[in-house]
């Protein structure tokens, strides 16, 4: 990395980390209760979240940083370009409902403590497999694209060696245990249809790693499961 693309990623991961800010800034103002302690615990899983992993891509993976602010390019599957808007539309919309219905309206029942508690445990485990997934694959992009500028191969190790796409686990574990910590049903539904999404991707994104990349197929057998070990 040169002194130039240096500085300019700097630029952007203080951009970035700044940007992550705003999510739970916004979730906070939404709720109209600014001591939300579960908002706050929230938001302060996702910002630690945020700033560690960022930190240790710009310290010991910088290709992969720079991988992962990638903008779509033709490699990049076309059907996938919509799946990234959806996404993205997901998330903001998950995001403004939870505080709206578990805070400000109260539009779902409140949970009991019990259930906020398997929430908060499910924050845990999303952690776990977000850096996990960052740490074991360097090849980890936004993308749905083969990388052969840098000689993509297939990892199986780590994260890798329990199911075949674990970072999509930790986002499962985020969609459900989130709102689950909130107090949200209509989070709850939310975080399905994002999870839904998410298997619809798996399913394009294996159908492109079996054509295009070499051993692939071989790691398909030796994991056996894509997302939920002994389910799916």
């Amino acid at each position: 990395m040169t002194f130039e693309n240096k500085e300019l990623t700097v630029g952007k991961v203080l951009f970035t980390l700044l940007y992550i800010l705003l999510f739970p800034a916004l979730l906070l103002f939404l709720s109209g209760d600014w001591l939300w302690i579960e908002g706050w615990i929230f938001s302060i899983w996702f910002t630690v979240l945020c700033f560690v992993t960022i930190i240790h891509l710009y310290r010991k993976d910088p290709a992969l940083l720079a991988e992962r602010y990638r903008q779509p390019g033709s490699d990049q599957k076309g059907w996938d370009k919509y799946v990234v808007y959806g996404l993205l539309i997901g998330f903001i919309a998950w995001i403004v409902i939870m505080p709206l219905d578990a805070k400000r309206y109260g539009w779902t029942p409140y949970f009991p403590l019990w259930l906020k508690i398997v929430g908060g445990i499910g924050l845990i485990m999303s952690f776990y497999f977000f850096y996990r997934s960052y740490v074991d694959n360097t090849f980890l992009s936004p993308l749905v694209r083969i990388q052969t500028e840098r000689k993509q191969q297939v990892v199986s190790t780590g994260v890798y060696g329990f199911v075949r796409h674990p970072m999509y686990l930790a986002a499962l574990f985020l969609f459900i245990g989130t709102p689950m910590l909130l107090g949200s049903l209509f989070g709850i539904l939310t975080g399905l249809i994002m999870i839904f999404l998410l298997a619809a991707r798996i399913i394009g994104e294996e159908k492109m790693l079996v054509d295009e990349l070499e051993g692939y197929k071989e790691y398909k057998k030796k994991v056996k499961y894509r997302l939920i070990p002994f389910i799916w």
